[in-house]
């Protein structure tokens, strides 16, 4: 059974704006699912949607095999949403926003008590018991609420965009924690991110919509072919030479796009064996110093930017 199956679903607002258009995707149970997309590609729409926030204009939703439009107040039971808002309350002190949380949803004490320890211990809360909510950092906050969304023991967890904001550590110290809810807990995870990088890194499937469409859905790797094998990367010493050849590159008319990575551009050219010499060409009669130059294969970044690029035709 899936946990999630979305068919035909379409969400136009009374403003005439057609928030999702006819979107299909499938979430496996116990899977890390990440929704990517452009600013405006209608994923909060959708995942207002599906925790029965907003009501769709036509389509089929079912959640864990129930029927989303006729049972919502029981798939509330099976869900929890962490939003972008942190949403502790910093006047209670870790336990007490924990034994709240327990209290809204409900469960009993003796129940909450042992999933309170265990999420406190699972996430490495323990050492922040003994201060103020109000003097943790970034991390640890967005740590306390995803652990505190945790105590009902939830089949599916939402999480928009849950490491916006943080450093590469407490980033890092966030990924290992969501693979453990998923491994341990055996939850479902439904995950907004603007981080190709984290995506590609937790997820099992990837979904890559625009102006409320899917346009591909798959593995990380198996996303991959979706764009044909033609990217040119070239190397620099540093990222301020990186931009000052994208800024070249962008002008050419056989360059479909370009992004910066480790100090490396990376071109999307029509044929690279053909275009190669080109844009090495190029490259030299403008005198861009550059340290290699080679046909590489695409990355997860590519691919996003082939399928959302604005200039990119119908196919």
């Amino acid at each position: 059974m899936s946990a999630i199956e979305v068919k035909k679903l379409v969400k136009q607002y009374k403003n005439g704006v057609r928030a999702l258009d006819d979107l299909n995707i499938k979430v496996n149970k116990g899977e890390i699912f990440s929704l990517l997309g452009p600013n405006g590609a209608g994923k909060s729409s959708l995942i207002n949607i599906l925790t029965t926030y907003y009501t769709p204009t036509s389509g089929n939703v079912t959640v864990l095999g129930k029927d989303l439009f006729k049972e919502p107040a029981w798939i509330r039971t099976q869900i929890a949403c962490v939003a972008q808002h942190i949403s502790i309350d910093a006047h209670l002190s870790l336990m007490e926003n924990m034994i709240f949380q327990s209290r809204i949803y409900k469960v009993e004490a003796k129940v909450a008590k042992q999933r309170i320890e265990s999420l406190i211990d699972s996430f490495e809360l323990s050492d922040y018991l003994k201060y103020p909510t109000v003097s943790y950092s970034g991390g640890v906050k967005r740590r306390l609420d995803i652990a505190m969304n945790m105590v009902s023991s939830p089949k599916i967890l939402f999480l928009d965009e849950p490491t916006v904001g943080m450093d590469v550590n407490s980033r890092k110290n966030m990924w290992k924690m969501l693979l453990k809810i998923r491994d341990e807990y055996k939850t479902t995870i439904f995950l907004t991110t603007h981080y190709l990088e984290e995506a590609e890194h937790l997820s099992d499937t990837i979904c890559i919509m625009k102006e409320g469409k899917d346009l591909a859905q798959g593995t990380p790797s198996s996303l991959r072919n979706y764009i044909s094998q033609n990217i040119i990367r070239i190397a620099f010493s540093d990222t301020g030479k990186a931009k000052k050849c994208k800024d070249a590159l962008d002008g050419m008319e056989l360059v479909n796009f370009t992004s910066i990575r480790n100090n490396s551009v990376f071109a999307s050219v029509g044929d690279s064996r053909t275009d190669y010499p080109k844009v090495n060409k190029f490259l030299l009669d403008h005198m861009v110093e550059f340290n290699a130059i080679e046909i590489s294969e695409p990355s997860l970044e590519d691919v996003f930017l082939a399928l959302t690029s604005a200039n990119r035709g119908e196919e």
